[in-house]
Formats: C-alpha cells, sequence, structure tokens
C-alpha cells in the first residue's frame, strides 16, 4: 500500500527541492536567510507569478497558453503611453487594459472550442498579435510619472528585520489566495480538473465543458493583463519588449510546481512552490556572482527531472 497518494508525489518532491535549496543557500551564503531576500524573491519576480497562476488553471484543464508574455508586454507599454503622452487617468487606462487583455483571452477561448482548434496553434497567433500590437502602440519604453504610482509606491507591508513587501508582490499574493480558493473550492475549480482528467467523460457527466474552457482562457487573459499593470507598478515604466517568452518560464513553473501536462492533476500551491524554486535559483546566482545563464541551466535540468517524473507517474 502506498503511504503516500500518487498524485501528491511531484507536489511534496517540489516542496523537498525548495526546502533543500533554501537550506543549503542560507549555509553557504552569510544574509540569504533573511527576511530581506524572502521579500526579493516575491518582488522581483511578481508578474511571472501571476501569470504562472493562470498557466496553472490552464494546464490543469488540458490546454496551454502561449501569449501571456506577450499581453504582458503589449499592457506594459499601452498603460505607459497612454498615462505619460496622453495624460490618462491611472485607473481608467488599468481598467481599458485589463478589458483588451481579457477580451483576448476570451476570443481564443472561443476560438479553441468552437472551432475544435489547438489551444497551442491558437494562442500562439495571440502571442503574435500582442507582440505585434505592442510595438504598433510604442516601439520604445515608457517612463511613467505619475502621482498615482507615487502613491501606490509607498505602500509597503513590514514582515519583520526591517523588510517590506511593495504593491507588486501584494497584488500577487493576493491573487494567489484568489486563484487557489477557486481552483480548489469553486464548482468552476472542479470542472477544470474534471474536463482535464478526461473531457469525454466530463461531457458526458454534462459539465458545462465548452463554458469552463472558455472562462479558464478568458481568466488568464485577464491575469496576463494585471501582470503586465503589475510589472508597469514595480518598474515605472512600459516596453514593448518587456516579457519576452516570459510564458515559457511560467509554464517550467508550473511543471515544477507538479501540475501534470498531461491536464487533470496540479495544485495552485505547487506552483507558488515552483515559483520560490525559480526565483531561489536566480537570487542565489547573485549571491555567488554567478552568470544568469547558469540559472537557466539549473531550471532547464530542473524542468527535464520534473518531466521525467510525470512521466514515470502517467505510466505506473
Amino acid at each position: 500500500m502506498n503511504l503516500i497518494p500518487r498524485k501528491l508525489i511531484p507536489l511534496m518532491t517540489t516542496a523537498l527541492v525548495l526546502v533543500v535549496l533554501f537550506a543549503v543557500a542560507s549555509l553557504k551564503y552569510e544574509g540569504f536567510l533573511s527576511m530581506y531576500v524572502i521579500a526579493d524573491l516575491f518582488s522581483e519576480n511578481a508578474f511571472l507569478g501571476i501569470i504562472a497562476l493562470g498557466m496553472t488553471l490552464v494546464i490543469i484543464s488540458g490546454g496551454i497558453d502561449l501569449s501571456v508574455g506577450s499581453v504582458i508586454g503589449f499592457t506594459s507599454i499601452f498603460v505607459a503611453t497612454l498615462i505619460s503622452e496622453h495624460g490618462i487617468n491611472p485607473w481608467l487606462v488599468w481598467l481599458l487594459a485589463l478589458a483588451i487583455g481579457t477580451g483576448l483571452g476570451a476570443i481564443m477561448g472561443i476560438m479553441i472550442q468552437s472551432y475544435r482548434l489547438p489551444a497551442f496553434l491558437v494562442t500562439l497567433g495571440g502571442m503574435f498579435f500582442a507582440r505585434g500590437m505592442a510595438f504598433f502602440v510604442k516601439p520604445e519604453a515608457v517612463q511613467i510619472d505619475h502621482a498615482v504610482y507615487d502613491w501606490l509606491g509607498d505602500i509597503a507591508l513590514p514582515i519583520g528585520g526591517g523588510a517590506e513587501l511593495g504593491i507588486a508582490p501584494l497584488i500577487f499574493l493576493t491573487m494567489f489566495v484568489v486563484v487557489m480558493l477557486t481552483s480548489h473550492y469553486s464548482r468552476f475549480g472542479r470542472n477544470l480538473y474534471a474536463i482535464g482528467g478526461d473531457e469525454d467523460s466530463a461531457v458526458l457527466m454534462g459539465l458545462p465543458v465548452a463554458r469552463t474552457k472558455i472562462l479558464v482562457y478568458t481568466f488568464n487573459g485577464f491575469l496576463s493583463a494585471l501582470a503586465g499593470i503589475t510589472m508597469t507598478l514595480y518598474m515605472d515604466s512600459g516596453n514593448p519588449i518587456n516579457a519576452t517568452s516570459l510564458e515559457l518560464d511560467a509554464i517550467a513553473v508550473v511543471v515544477i510546481g507538479g501540475t501534470l501536462l498531461t491536464g487533470g492533476v496540479g495544485y495552485v500551491s505547487g506552483t507558488m512552490l515552483g515559483f520560490l524554486i525559480y526565483a531561489t535559483i536566480y537570487q542565489i546566482t547573485y549571491f555567488a556572482s554567478f552568470r544568469s545563464s547558469l540559472a537557466t541551466i539549473a531550471i532547464g535540468v530542473l524542468l527535464l527531472g520534473f518531466i521525467i517524473l510525470q512521466k514515470s507517474l502517467v505510466r505506473k
């Protein structure tokens, strides 16, 4: 008899990797085990964390979304340009950006469901469309200098040891709670797991498969636009090249977090662990003065290891 349910093995492996990684780094590098480092893990990667949350739901449903990085790039330059060059109120600009991101996600979801098109190809088209729109809005970076950004920039939540969490990580952590509750305690979340596990069976059970699949891409579009806004709050600027290829990092975080690429199995909490592993590896390269390329290599090795682990679990 297995003491540990098979579907929990990837999640527990992720937790073990994070503990070992953080413990070794804390022993080797002075000052690594501090609230400042923990605050940095969340602050510098908040926008990646937000899109990883949405990507988790999409992958659990058995899909994929390659457009999220481009939507961030478009949102960031769209917001910066409208605020700085057209003098439009930031709150109105953010609503417009969220509406556009959500609308793009809905359109992709409708195309995937209504025309039975592969999610990979539809979202690939969305990726090129959003990146093209970003350069159409403005081909170079735009700085944001506005009182609302100054006010939000002053928001900080003390977490001990003199460290604070700014507005970007607070948005990420808020969305983490929302997405986790949605995935595990709502009918929408249960439908996602059922569809990802076996879509044909979900149809036979009378679940709203079409509506759920469209909604998950719609919600992911909303989160992508929110991540773009969060990036402007962190950087006080927008740039059409922002978040290039970040969708691949998000997929890596989700897979390392224990979500099966085949769908039906995964945890939002696991994505948080995968996110922390990703951020910790980059933090270690900073402390050790290594090239950041070594962090990319380490994440690649980890990703391959988790894919092999997933494959072995699916075969059993």
